[in-house]
């Protein structure tokens, strides 16, 4: 999200006239778009703030905005902070990001109902795959996160907004949509989510369709039906448990517990049964015991997830968790988060594994990373595939792939043909 964040702030800039660079040095306007979600990203973001200080002394002509959740959160203090940073713009504001232009200094941190209605431009990269807010803002508040504080409160996209922008990206040759949303089940437009969906399905020349992310407590049979019989939406669902212990989800404020959120999964194989399932967890959350922290273990076993987010938890202001008594050693908290990340790598190998000499679409999305020789691309479940090298592999196409190894965070294959 905060990705698209910095697209959306980009188009708006490029219709100021302003058009990105790759050297900072050779800017009129440095935008930090920020994430509070963990404390060493803040830790990280204001290493990276202190740079400028002497850029601007070089450079008195240069502005220096702070946009996204740390600015949101601490709004003044980070031109407290920071004296020479000239705008703060929180994430309900990325629309007033143009104003940097008309060289007025300030603080855009206000509730901003309007964004939701905005239609604003978006500089991408590529052409394969976009993504779409289909709603903003988070009405949840789970103990440990700082989201509602920083995002506002859920409002939904008008539906005929999405679906024109979709159809734009469309006919601009994108292939792929992924909707976005803090949970994207909330969803109240004219239509409902699975509503929404059936739409987009039918527009000509999407490929595929996926979302994230899905709130346990709101995943209800009408989503996993539509994800059963539309062509277009994957096998994939990234579904955040946090715990597998009832206490913490409680704690938490999650509102399912781990019974029920287990039940769900089970309603999504029995209905799509090739379906990838990912998820995020926290170790170490306030008052974790042993006890909790093994029953989280024993959930990993027992659903089998095929990829996780785990991170240890990290005290964010303004939350209610970061008052609970029971805070952890770091130590603690390392190593339980080290036992889950090795026993999902096991986990993830061994999936992956089952799927060598399979068949599987993939779309390609272009060079690999690890090895430009190779392209890239992903499953319908989301994993990704690195294709030996082969002259008629391009970017954009979908293929057939022949899974020749399946490694513990990617799959190597060889193409058949286009599809």
């Amino acid at each position: 999200m905060n990705v698209h964040d910095s697209e959306r702030m980009l188009g708006v800039l490029r219709q100021a006239g302003y058009a990105r660079v790759d050297d900072p040095l050779k800017a009129d306007l440095i935008v930090f778009n920020t994430c509070g979600i963990r404390e060493k990203a803040e830790q990280k973001f204001y290493s990276l703030l202190g740079r400028t200080k002497t850029m601007k002394r070089d450079n008195p002509g240069l502005k220096v905005a702070v946009a996204g959740c740390i600015a949101q959160q601490q709004g003044a203090g980070v031109k407290e902070r920071a004296p020479y940073v000239d705008y703060v713009i929180g994430p309900q504001n990325i629309d007033r990001v143009g104003d940097a232009l008309l060289g007025r200094k300030g603080i855009f941190t206000g509730d901003n109902p309007e964004l939701a209605q905005k239609d604003l431009p978006a500089e991408r990269d590529g052409y394969v795959k976009a993504w779409v807010n289909v709603m903003y803002g988070c009405n949840n508040f789970c103990s440990y996160c700082i989201v509602p504080y920083t995002r506002g409160r859920e409002r939904s996209r008008p539906a005929d907004n999405i679906l024109s922008e979709i159809k734009g990206l469309a006919a601009e040759g994108f292939k792929e949509i992924t909707l976005l949303g803090q949970n994207v089940n909330s969803y109240r437009g004219e239509l409902s989510f699975p509503e929404l969906l059936r739409f987009i399905n039918d527009i000509e020349g999407i490929e595929r369709i996926r979302f994230v992310t899905s709130h346990p407590k709101d995943l209800e049979e009408g989503l996993i039906m539509a994800m059963r019989d539309l062509e277009k939406v994957c096998e994939h669902i990234h579904l955040p448990i946090q715990s597998g212990s009832d206490r913490v989800l409680k704690h938490m404020n999650r509102k399912y517990t781990f019974d029920e959120y287990l039940r769900k999964t089970e309603w999504l194989r029995k209905a799509i049964p090739d379906i990838a399932i990912t998820t995020d967890i926290i170790a170490g959350f306030p008052g974790e015991t042993g006890d909790d922290h093994k029953a989280t273990v024993s959930a990993l076993k027992e659903i089998g997830f095929d990829g996780i987010y785990a991170f240890k938890y990290s005290i964010r202001p303004m939350t209610r968790a970061a008052e609970m008594d029971g805070h952890l050693p770091d130590e603690v908290k390392s190593e339980r988060l080290l036992e889950i990340l090795s026993l999902q790598d096991q986990i993830t190998g061994a999936r992956n594994k089952a799927l060598q000499d399979t068949i599987q679409e993939v779309l390609v999305e272009g060079p690999s990373e690890s090895d430009p020789e190779k392209m890239t691309g992903r499953t319908r479940t989301n994993k990704i595939v690195n294709i030996l090298p082969s002259h008629h592999v391009v970017s954009g196409m979908l293929l057939k792939v022949r899974i020749l190894k399946g490694q513990r965070h990617s799959l190597e294959g060889v193409a058949i043909n286009g599809l």
